[in-house]
């Protein structure tokens, strides 16, 4: 049903956008980014979670930071999905609607009125995305997936760190931010096989085979040569990366070091033993004795000095920014990766621009993250045609929501 209306790519493709926390909405802001009319599903009194949960509760404008991140171009429809009068407004929106995103528990969605054969059967054209932790199939498809859980359901842990120290989670969202990426890769390939054969489709993505296929070097590797990744008496920043690859102290904070070849880090540091290591292997044979010898040699320069010495030598290397460094970063700046996105109640929050840049559709921030129920009127009205009584008996059989509960 996509026609050309509106801005970006996805211009016309209309998103019902079902989930919460962060794989799920982050995909349906992708979505939006790119020109989709994505509306974001919620229950009428609460809303999903991250409305009223985030990091230490801090907020912009009374919105919940961690909501607003993932949740911009998107319009809220508040609907009770338990009322039958609210799962019928559902059913009445898949008539017109392109792709159905949710990251229900397994069994949830069918229990609901709202998994994948209820709603082909009401349209066959609709692509369903479902995002879990493990699968809708297999012994683990009713366990709880978390980006922490996963990471070391996944192995990732012990790529990095020293010999005997306890595994070590990632600081990124990884597990979340990429299962959202996947999604939305396999709702676009969808859309372009029911551009050939008028058919939807259901994409499922689980966050465990997300992660691992985030390792896929180490383990085609472990799989196919028996090698896993070794950690070292000396701490390293992956256990298959030869030395020097790591975080150095400074002078004055830290730099990070990549895969660079050793004699040239001999030319860096003057350091003659350093020059003789001249085959890449060797990186890997005397690893713990390379990271002994260069660890303590970097905080005599500031960081800014030592990456001034590093790229005249052709050594790879860059600094280690805390979030405040980022807000003055030269290039962070010049290439404008923060700006404004417009809150509910006025005024603007600071946020990223989309990482996509498209010459003729170029993403764009067209709405900030809505307020719960927002678009009730607005959707019901202008998309499914009910009139103004028709939305009154709704809201007095408590189907939807009013706006701002």
């Amino acid at each position: 049903m996509i026609n050309r209306m509106g801005k970006g790519a996805l211009a016309g493709l209309r998103v019902l956008d079902a989930t919460q926390m962060l794989a799920g909405p982050l995909a349906g802001t992708r979505l939006g980014d790119l020109g989709a009319d994505v509306i974001k599903i919620e229950p009428p009194l609460s809303g999903e979670f991250n409305r009223t949960h985030g990091f230490e509760d801090l907020q912009s404008n009374g919105e919940m930071t961690t909501f607003l991140a993932v949740n911009r171009n998107k319009r809220s429809l508040s609907v009770d999905l338990k009322n039958p009068e609210g799962l019928a407004v559902i059913h009445d929106l898949i008539k017109n609607s392109d792709v159905f995103l949710q990251n229900f528990r397994h069994g949830t969605a069918d229990r609901l009125g709202i998994g994948y054969e209820q709603l082909k059967a009401i349209n066959p054209r609709i692509i369903y995305c479902s995002i879990s932790g493990y699968g809708s199939t297999g012994p683990y498809r009713d366990r709880p997936g978390q980006d922490l859980v996963i990471q070391g359901y996944s192995g990732s842990m012990f790529s990095v760190g020293a010999l005997g120290e306890d595994p070590i989670p990632s600081a990124l969202w990884g597990a979340d931010v990429m299962t959202g990426y996947q999604a939305v890769i396999g709702i676009l390939a969808a859309v372009e096989s029911r551009h050939q054969t008028g058919v939807g489709q259901h994409v499922e993505i689980d966050m465990l085979s997300v992660v691992l296929d985030c390792q896929l070097q180490e383990i085609v590797t472990y799989l196919n040569a028996g090698q896993m990744p070794r950690r070292t008496e000396e701490k390293s920043a992956h256990g298959s990366i030869p030395a020097p690859y790591g975080v150095y102290k400074t002078k004055d904070s830290w730099f990070t070091l990549a895969m660079v070849p050793l004699p040239i880090l001999g030319e860096v540091l003057d350091d003659d033993w350093l020059r003789s290591l001249k085959h890449y292997n060797d990186g890997q044979k005397y690893r713990d004795e390379v990271y002994r010898t260069i660890r303590n040699r970097f905080v005599t320069k500031t960081t800014a000095e030592w990456i001034d010495i590093c790229d005249k030598a052709g050594a790879w290397c860059g600094p280690v920014y805390n979030y405040e460094d980022l807000q003055s970063d030269q290039h962070i700046v010049d290439q404008k990766y923060f700006v404004e996105q417009p809150q509910y109640r006025g005024g603007t929050a600071k946020t990223l621009r989309p990482p996509v840049r498209m010459s003729e559709t170029p993403p764009s921030i067209e709405r900030g993250a809505p307020a719960l129920g927002e678009h009730n009127q607005e959707i019901l009205r202008d998309i499914l045609g009910y009139d103004d009584q028709k939305i009154k008996s709704l809201i007095a059989a408590n189907a939807v929501g009013t706006l701002k509960e």
